[in-house]
């Protein structure tokens, strides 16, 4: 039988919002949830204590303007030609994700670029760029255009992924992964109010990976820590059980 070759899965870590435990949280919930062989590649500016098992690679530069405002521009870094030396398909996942199934389908689900649609967009052509799986080098001219019309990007879209989704949907490439795939954790686990209060989050049916955005993050749910008092979260302990190395 011929070797099969791993499949790539590439995550970003830079600044100091994310320490190294989140990255080698991830690659342990890849290990426990994908029976395909694979290689973590993250991009970095700093890979100390990260697990030698995952490979490293320079965070690539976007040479974005002094004060522009980081809204996950550094993503659009992946669409770039060569990226990391990789070739072939490439799954990216977010820091903060939490695995809580097999994976397997996000790499033979059929799409020339799959990605999660915003639960916040109902009406709108945009996805959520927590979890994306895409050729590489295919939207080298997507990076490019961000480049060389920054101001305009800027001013058009409020950020990374909508700019993405957007140029993707107008090559006629754009999938979103079927719903219950990547719910989000503060809209489809929490129950609204006030049954936030009484009640504990759950995982959704058929869900895949839960993604985290805004609040609460992983560690401030599985604590039991909110920011909003309609967005109640009692102490979810059973996150810890898959968010882990």
């Amino acid at each position: 039988m011929p070797e099969i070759s791993p499949v790539n899965i590439i995550c970003m870590k830079w600044g100091n919002k994310y320490g190294a435990d989140y990255v080698n949280k991830l690659y342990g919930m890849i290990s426990r949830n994908l029976t395909l062989p694979f290689q973590l590649v993250c991009f970095t500016d700093d890979t100390t204590d990260i697990n030698p098992q995952i490979k490293t690679r320079d965070l690539p530069q976007l040479d974005l303007p002094d004060g522009a405002p980081e809204r996950g521009w550094n993503k659009l870094t992946t669409l770039k030609t060569d990226f990391g030396g990789l070739s072939g398909e490439a799954l990216f996942l977010d820091l903060d994700v939490v695995i809580v199934s097999n994976i397997d389908d996000l790499f033979s689900y059929e799409a020339e670029f799959a990605i999660i649609k915003d639960k916040k967009y109902k009406n709108k052509v945009i996805g959520n760029s927590s979890v994306y799986r895409f050729k590489i080098g295919k939207y080298d001219d997507v990076l490019q255009k961000f480049r060389k019309d920054f101001k305009w990007v800027q001013n058009t879209y409020r950020n990374e992924q909508a700019y993405l989704s957007d140029e993707v949907y107008k090559k006629g490439d754009l999938t979103f992964w079927p719903e219950a795939w990547c719910p989000s954790y503060k809209y489809y686990c929490m129950h609204p109010w006030p049954m936030n209060y009484f009640k504990d989050s759950f995982i959704p049916k058929d869900a895949k990976i839960l993604i985290f955005h805004g609040h609460p993050e992983p560690q401030e749910a599985i604590a039991g820590i909110t920011t909003k008092w309609y967005r109640h979260v009692r102490p979810t302990k059973w996150i810890a059980e898959y968010w882990c190395e």
